[in-house]
């Protein structure tokens, strides 16, 4: 199985297509993902920038893939808790998720997730707490 192919038969969320969620890299060794996604201006706030919800969501849709992937599919830690840090105003375009597992014990998984700009600027960053559940939960029923 090569590392990306956890998620090749895997049923993305719409809001994650609606975000352009793609994988862009996956290193399991190194429990880190890199996610891609596409803002446009239907998620802007008045300011003309992206709200920064949305900022949370995308930090949001890299950190839980990263454990997925990096547990080949055996975790799946839905976010009971999360601190995000909105650092710079995001303009509509391209965007860069990051995400790395902190830690993963018996029932919490901590995981980290920065999110960068088209010009590779930092404009986000969150700390994550998971519950940890079996990785078949995050198929929505599927058996």
């Amino acid at each position: 199985m090569g590392t990306a192919s956890i998620f090749d038969d895997f049923p993305v969320p719409s809001s994650a297509r609606l975000m352009g969620w793609e994988v862009l890299a996956v290193d399991v060794a190194a429990k880190t993902i890199a996610i891609g996604f596409t803002i446009d201006d239907r998620f802007l706030n008045p300011a003309g920038t992206v709200q920064g919800g949305i900022l949370g969501a995308m930090l949001d849709d890299t950190q839980g893939p990263v454990l997925f992937a990096s547990t080949e599919g055996a975790v799946y830690a839905p976010t009971i808790d999360y601190h995000v840090v909105c650092l710079k105003p995001a303009l509509p375009g391209r965007f860069t998720g990051k995400a790395r597992v902190v830690s993963l014990g018996k029932t919490i998984a901590v995981t980290e997730a920065e999110l960068f700009d088209e010009g590779d600027n930092l404009v986000a960053r969150g700390t994550f707490t998971g519950r940890v559940m079996q990785g078949a939960m995050a198929r929505r029923g599927e058996k």
